[in-house]
């Protein structure tokens, strides 16, 4: 399975967390980072999202759409799993519904973005600190703790693909 790893976009303030929306430049990030992703994606020969899952705050779920709308094919839902507190755990074994998908994009807030690298590739270090709108691409041998290799990742605002 190839797993995407997407942090939302930048977000402003608002009277709760869960009701940030999306910056201006937080959506243009966004949107362009969509059109570098979909080049890191083809050079590499890597299939297009075929699921985009996201935790159900609006920032997320913004950047989720965003995305989708570059990825109309791909089914895009709020995912239980990423609720804000959760584990690697919880979304490793809500992601095992989702083995036989070739590419799964989730959409999350920090720190489990970084807890989720860290969990997959046994070395978080491989990846830099996903600012806002950042996003790391694996492939997974498995649904399961150290099973991933880093494909590339890109951060706004160039989201220039790295390795």
């Amino acid at each position: 399975m190839i797993l995407t790893i997407w942090r939302h976009g930048e977000a402003g303030s608002a009277s709760r967390d869960e009701l940030r929306e999306l910056t201006t430049r937080g959506a243009d990030d966004i949107g362009f980072g969509c059109q570098q992703f979909h080049q890191g994606c083809e050079a590499r020969g890597i299939a297009p999202p075929t699921h985009i899952l996201h935790s159900p705050w609006l920032r997320t779920t913004q950047t989720a759409e965003i995305i989708a709308g570059a990825y109309s094919h791909a089914r895009l839902a709020a995912f239980d799993a990423l609720r804000p507190g959760a584990t690697p755990e919880d979304v490793d074994r809500a992601l095992s519904d989702y083995e036989a998908a070739e590419h799964v994009l989730l959409v999350h807030h920090q720190p489990l973005v970084a807890r989720l690298l860290g969990y997959y590739l046994d070395d978080a270090g491989q990846v830099p600190f996903l600012n806002p709108g950042g996003l790391a691409t694996l492939s997974l041998a498995a649904v399961a703790a150290g099973t991933g290799a880093l494909l590339f990742w890109a951060v706004p605002p160039e989201y220039e693909v790295g390795q």
